[in-house]
């Protein structure tokens, strides 16, 4: 190693489990991407692997594969069960190891969180969050599912892994056998602690009898299951011991399950924030333990491991977000790192809506065989209008092609709309995002002119024109919106205008949810706050890791509205909306749907909610009622002969949408 990778040096240290070595002590975390299923999807995958093991990751572990038809997530997902899957792998495994790569294929059994109505589990409990109740499984079949762990293992031998996860975290049926949440039976498998624990240690016994001595062993353990029932540290240790014992070579950390009503990835949670979890019980094991969950930046994985709170660190979305990530830490260039800003939104929002999974800040993410990059025409010149998400995207991507981009922005700096979005907390992560744009504008050479309107007459002798300009508050049509209690959400942000105790937002979009959030966030929270305001018990004496809390209810009073009846508060993110509104109802917002807004004067916000009229006395309304897209140059540049394209907002204002806007900017630029 060269010294310019002393920064990072116990994270870029080799890791020794007798038998093999691994390259650093940077595990990519296991994420399903819909490839795994699609046509010529493991051609795809080979491709998405391949990139990661070139970019330096130490073990890569696959999406979830099940090992039985019962233990399929959906009626059509991935199993791992046959010869032929196995055969059908052999691209996967190749594409890593002529890398230099070392790959482990994660096996997990779905249990009572599959969607069908084979679901099998220890007792017949329905999940809170799914639509079948499971059969209890019988004696036969628990040993032939343990066999079949075992058989799927020896197979992913034959593909060519280097060693298998099982998956025995985030409630998922190894899960469900270990807590007495879901098992209530009173056989051999069922009753005390050691009872419940025996199926995870026979599937591991099961699983290194097949494969041999010199095969890796990951075992993904719920150190903290964060749901009522669920275990203690000390059943925690038991098991991990008992595990070591059986055969487990790794042991990765798992936090919560999948029904549990405390986030534990999205953006909202500090980084690093459960490091302290792994750290509980590394001097319990003398296996090498990994801590996973927020860890985005090669500092904090250094960190962790520097400390001794973990021997390696699992990173999932940030090589969504950078396949180079441990190459660029390597090189120490750890500013030219693309950040995973954990938004959830093209990945796991995707995922759960069975689309494939990409990255926001990263559309060429399980894109690489179709959203290719290549040398353009030498000489062609390109003018960008506007340095937002979507503009960034566009002229750096074309200027990597070889074009010559001038990007104009009529602000002093670049981020659009980015800059407003980290100034919600919560959304700190977003100043990465245009930090790396800002770097990227260094090493393409895009020719940044800031301050600068952009007018036909500057814009004419350019062969290609891209107008991103984004879009502007739409101001309703309510008697009184020019009040001076009256604000839009960009002046709020932008200028950082004090407001009084009473606020009424306008607009239950992602927008008013990030306002309000704002509003009421508690000044100087620490992670230690952040984790007693989820009730997040840090000694997990108490079963799960749970404790009764009081809940922090802001000292303003904030409302939020909307025009449409229903549920208000979950914003516009799938996997990441019930923190929105749960964050929301705990600090006391009241939150109202159906709402007419008839006026605003000196009294406050005139509304009519269920035909009752009421007044909200607020010292100030916020409008958050959407957007318009700011395009006069379009109309001006009409009735030229420019070759013209419109994207982001520019094109189509809707709500703030990062993802569509950066793809856009990217895909345009792959075609021009």
């Amino acid at each position: 190693m060269d010294a310019m990778a002393d920064a990072y040096s116990n994270l870029l240290a080799p890791l020794d489990l007798g038998f093999t070595s691994l390259r650093n002590r940077v595990l990519m975390g296991s994420m399903h991407t819909g490839l795994e299923e699609s046509k010529d999807g493991f051609k795809k995958l080979s491709a998405f692997y391949a990139a990661r093991a070139r970019g330096g990751v130490g073990l890569i572990v696959t999406g979830g594969f099940s090992p039985n038809f019962r233990g399929r997530l959906h009626p059509f997902s991935a199993e791992f069960s046959s010869s032929r899957a196995a055969r059908a792998h052999k691209t996967i495994t190749k594409a890593v190891h002529d890398e230099g790569g070392k790959i482990a294929l994660q096996l997990l059994h779905a249990g009572r969180y599959a969607m069908h109505p084979f679901a099998v589990s220890a007792s017949g409990v329905r999940s809170p969050i799914s639509r079948f109740t499971p059969s209890e499984m019988s004696e036969r079949q628990i040993k032939k599912t343990i066999n079949a762990f075992a058989k799927s293992s020896e197979l992913a031998r034959e593909a060519g892994y280097d060693g298998v996860e099982l998956m025995g975290s985030e409630g998922y049926l190894i899960n469900q056998f270990i807590c007495a949440r879901s098992n209530s039976r009173y056989d051999q498998w069922g009753g005390s602690y050691e009872n419940r624990m025996r199926f995870p240690i026979e599937i591991v016994k099961a699983v290194r009898e097949r494969v041999g001595r010199d095969f890796i062993i990951v075992f993904r353990l719920s150190m903290l299951d964060l749901v009522e029932q669920g275990s203690t540290h000390e059943e925690v240790v038991l098991l991990a011991k008992e595990l070591e014992k059986a055969g487990v070579t790794i042991l990765n950390t798992g936090i919560g399950w999948h029904e549990a009503r405390v986030p534990t990835i999205a953006t909202q949670v500090p980084r690093a924030a459960f490091s302290w979890v792994t750290e509980k019980l590394k001097s319990e094991v003398s296996i090498p333990l990994v801590s996973c969950n927020r860890i985005n930046t090669p500092q904090v994985g250094e960190d962790i491991i520097a400390s001794g709170q973990a021997d390696m660190v699992s990173m999932a979305r940030p090589f969504l977000a950078d396949p180079d990530f441990v190459l660029k830490a390597e090189q120490d260039k750890a500013d030219d790192i693309n950040t995973c800003i954990a938004c959830n939104q093209a990945c796991l929002d995707h995922v759960f809506k069975g689309k494939r999974a990409s990255c926001l800040v990263n559309p060429q993410a399980c894109y690489e065989t179709e959203l290719v990059l290549t040398a353009a025409e030498k000489g062609r010149k390109v003018a960008v209008i506007g340095a937002g998400p979507a503009g960034l995207a566009c002229a750096t991507a074309a200027a990597e092609r070889g074009l010559e981009v001038d990007l104009y922005e009529q602000r002093d700096h670049i981020g659009g709309q980015f800059n407003l979005a980290m100034q919600i907390p919560g959304k700190e992560e977003f100043k990465e995002t245009v930090r790396y744009f800002s770097r990227r504008i260094e090493q393409t050479g895009v020719n940044l002119k800031l301050s600068t309107a952009a007018t036909p007459e500057l814009l004419e002798g350019y062969d290609e024109i891209v107008i991103a300009t984004g879009v502007q508050p739409r101001i309703p049509a309510i008697p009184g919106a020019e009040h001076p209690k009256v604000i839009d959400y960009q002046t709020l942000i932008r200028d950082q205008v004090a407001l009084g105790n009473k606020v009424a937002v306008i607009g239950a979009g992602g927008i008013g949810i990030d306002v309000a959030t704002m509003l009421t966030e508690p000044e100087n929270q620490t992670l230690d706050g952040w984790l007693q305001d989820w009730g997040i018990d840090k000694s997990i004496e108490h079963a799960g890791g749970l404790f009764p809390h009081e809940e922090y209810i802001s000292q303003r009073q904030v409302w939020v509205m909307q025009r449409k009846p229903g549920k208000v508060g979950k914003g516009p993110g799938k996997t990441t909306g019930w923190i929105h509104k749960k964050t929301l109802e705990k600090r006391g917002v009241e939150l109202l749907g159906g709402v007419s807004y008839d006026k605003i004067d000196d009294q406050g916000l005139h509304i009519t909610v269920e035909g009752q009229s009421r007044v909200l006395d607020a010292d100030h309304i916020v409008l958050c009622a959407g957007q318009t897209s700011v395009n006069t140059l379009v109309e001006k540049l009409a009735d030229s002969n420019l070759s013209v394209h419109v994207i982001g907002g520019a094109e189509l204002a809707g709500e703030l949408d990062a993802k569509r806007a950066i793809r856009n900017g990217v895909e345009l630029a792959a075609r021009l």
